[in-house]
């Protein structure tokens, strides 16, 4: 488990959409029937036998600005008499990174994305 620490933080503004076809994702990992119409059982959601799927399609956004920054850099510090005062360490992106976002109560990461320069 890594220490937490305050961090100085310097972002760019940015905004990145992609979309993912998820077909051959899907097909790869066993959900085969559901792309065929002979194969394809949804019974669950009609009750004819004519359903199957055609397309899947993934769309993911995230934009990180002023408004974003500033939540995310609200945070408590605590400073007794007898420690020095020292800046937090500071971080600049200027420089392509990884980026994730994650659920804190679950650890679960919802996004995971690649800044690699401006618009």
């Amino acid at each position: 488990m890594m220490d937490m620490t305050e961090v100085q933080l310097g972002l760019p503004r940015f905004k990145m959409t992609e979309t993912y076809d998820m077909e051959n994702v899907l097909i790869s990992m066993g959900m085969v029937d559901a792309f065929d119409m002979a194969r394809s059982n949804f019974s669950g959601m009609s009750p004819g036998n004519n359903l199957s799927l055609t397309k899947v399609v993934h769309k993911a956004f995230v934009e990180v600005n002023e408004e974003g920054t500033e939540a995310a850099a609200a945070t408590g510090v605590v400073v007794t008499e007898s420690c020095a005062l020292m800046p937090p360490p500071r971080f600049i992106a200027d420089h392509p990174f990884l980026f994730f976002i994650r659920h804190n109560a679950s650890k679960s990461i919802l996004f995971a994305g690649r800044y690699c320069s401006p618009e």
